[in-house]
């Protein structure tokens, strides 16, 4: 595909657009890297820039089928060409889309709410909970990210403190430990690790009835993400969930980056924890770069919000369903869950074999194609190594590959592409996360002290 000469992308040079950007633009809304690839291009995992050079998209979970996949191009060109209106008319798109998604949920979450994003749907499930429950205070996991609306930023650890540009610590939101197994304190050797971790909900739960107050919602990601892909121990959502429900709480499960089938051995991450949310959000993958989010939760919860109108202006509009319809076909048209599962595990594997090379690599975890590397100064001590993991980051990219960096330490480099990415694209990467490790920690003198 070339760029037609009336192209936007033809009229401005990089230069030009990031003084645009620096003019219009302020410091915290960043870019990815030192110098930013302009991405003037995408085509299944791969993104090309302004000289055509292609990069393997190891990190954008947004593109869930990959960039502009024809199927979904159609869908969403089609509908628009027809009618794209709003969810106060009757239209085809909006029922069929719900009657899909719900056939991938278990039974008694039938009801959805269509909006635009995971920040609103995790605004939405705060809302809900408080209604049905009558209570005002919820529960989170240490370094949780659920989004950027004021009450998303309250349940996300992550954008707490205005000192640094985020908001006062709330009162009513309880933050407790994370159910980490390679940096908490009960590892996977331990079978009761799960109901260990989950006991601090417990905790938190007494902590909140000694103010007065009562239980709205415990709200976990199904696998922390900007956390650092953590995969928390079995039984720890059981044993959580049954804490919160015996509150008389409701249990959140926030599949906006996990979901969709990007695990693998799931198509929700939450199921293989064995446990059953009261309400569940997801957001990105779902429009495939289109905004489409969603919730969906049970229709006792609905309706006890049904007092007054819930309407969101494009949140499931026809042209967000006919999206969302086709990115479900061609999940299940291309077996891309199944993809997951099989590239994802070969992933890990030649990772694995990796770790026992570079005495840096601390763990390696994930499910599917969500991945994390965690890299530490010394394995015994696991002393963060932030600046391998930004290095590599970087020299990646600069071997055309994309990741991102993340974790409470900033020390994971995280791996969470579309699902489409085959072995070849893996095996490029392992080739040259190796090739750079060689390099990075022979010249970082404290790594090398170490060895």
């Amino acid at each position: 595909k070339k760029i037609t000469k009336m192209s936007v992308y033809n009229q401005l040079q990089r230069e030009e657009i990031l003084e645009l950007r620096n003019k219009h633009f302020c410091s915290g809304q960043k870019t990815s890297y030192d110098k930013p690839l302009f991405v003037v291009r995408g085509s299944k995992q791969y993104l090309f820039n302004e000289n055509g050079k292609s990069y393997i998209d190891a990190y954008n979970n947004v593109a869930h089928v990959g960039h502009c996949h024809e199927k979904v191009v159609s869908a969403a060109a089609n509908q628009l060409a027809i009618i794209n209106s709003n969810t106060r008319y009757l239209d085809p798109n909006l029922v069929l889309l719900a009657k899909k998604l719900t056939s991938k949920l278990p039974e008694k979450l039938s009801v959805c709410f269509f909006v635009n994003s995971g920040s609103e749907a995790n605004d939405l499930a705060a809302r809900l909970a408080q209604n049905y429950t009558k209570s005002t205070d919820f529960i989170v996991i240490e370094n949780a990210y659920h989004g950027a609306t004021i009450t998303c930023a309250k349940l996300s650890p992550t954008k707490w403190g205005i000192e640094r540009g985020g908001i006062p610590v709330p009162d009513d939101v309880h933050q407790i430990p994370i159910a980490d197994p390679y940096r908490g304190p009960y590892s996977l050797d331990d079978n009761e690790a799960g109901k260990k971790y989950a006991n601090y909900v417990a905790q938190a739960i007494d902590k909140i009835h000694k103010r007065g107050h009562k239980l709205a919602a415990f709200f976990c990601e199904s696998i922390q993400g900007c956390g650092g892909q953590i995969v928390y121990p079995p039984g720890y959502l059981q044993a959580a969930y049954e804490h919160v429900r015996s509150a008389g709480g409701l249990c959140v499960a926030d599949e906006v980056q996990v979901g969709f089938g990007r695990t693998g051995s799931h198509f929700w991450a939450f199921e293989s924890q064995n446990v059953v949310p009261d309400i569940v959000t997801m957001g990105k993958p779902f429009g495939n770069g289109y905004p489409l989010a969603a919730v969906v939760t049970t229709k006792e919860i609905a309706e006890a919000f049904s007092r007054i109108e819930f309407f969101n202006t494009f949140g499931g509009s026809p042209v967000a369903c006919a999206i969302g319809l086709a990115v479900l076909d061609v999940i299940e048209s291309e077996n891309l869950q199944n993809n997951a599962l099989i590239v994802g595990q070969l992933f890990k594997d030649l990772l694995i074999e990796l770790q026992s090379k570079y005495y840096c690599i601390g763990d390696v975890r994930g499910m599917g194609l969500f991945v994390g590397i965690e890299f530490v100064l010394d394995r015994q001590t696991k002393e963060p190594a932030p600046q391998i993991a930004t290095q590599l980051c970087d020299a990646l990219y600069q071997d055309c590959i994309l990741t991102g960096v993340g974790g409470a330490h900033d020390n994971v480099l995280r791996i969470k592409g579309p699902i489409c990415i085959n072995e070849q694209d893996i095996r490029l990467i392992i080739q040259s996360i190796d090739k750079n490790l060689q390099i990075i920690t022979s010249n970082i003198s404290t790594i090398k002290a170490r060895y």
